[in-house]
Formats: structure tokens, sequence, C-alpha cells
């Protein structure tokens, strides 16, 4: 494992898969609607592995972009 978390590269990969794709300030917004605040920078350092997540941020992420939570730590597919 490279940088600090293991789901940044599942989260870019959900975010642009989505129809229509969902750009970080819209994935920001659909966390600060569920009482996380995370900005566009914060979620690409989350991205790019720069920056630790918490366990709220994750199950959040993943309700915002409808993929089930475990999906986002499945790194080897």
């Amino acid at each position: 494992m490279n940088g600090r978390n293991i789901i940044g590269k599942r989260v870019r990969l959900a975010r642009k898969a989505a129809r229509p794709p969902v750009t970080q300030a819209d994935l920001a917004a659909r966390l600060q609607v569920q009482g996380i605040k995370l900005d566009r920078v914060a979620i690409s350092k989350i991205e790019i592995g720069y920056r630790e997540v918490t366990d709220v941020e994750v199950s959040g992420i993943a309700k915002a972009l409808g993929v089930p939570l475990n999906w986002l730590f499945d790194e080897d597919k």
C-alpha cells in the first residue's frame, strides 16, 4: 500500500464511472448533506492517497457514490 489510505483509487473510479460522472465538488456537496465536511481539496487528497480517511467518512463516501462499503476496500480489482 502506498500513501495514507487504500480507498482513494476506488473513490476516483466510482466518481468517474457514475452516470453522469460525479465531480469532486459534487461529492463534497453530497457529503455535506450527510454532515461530513470534506471539501474538493480534501477529496483530491483522498484520491491520491495523501489524506487519511475516517470510518465515518468512508461510510459517507460509499453512500454518496452508491457503492458497497466493502467495494471501496477491494484493491485487487
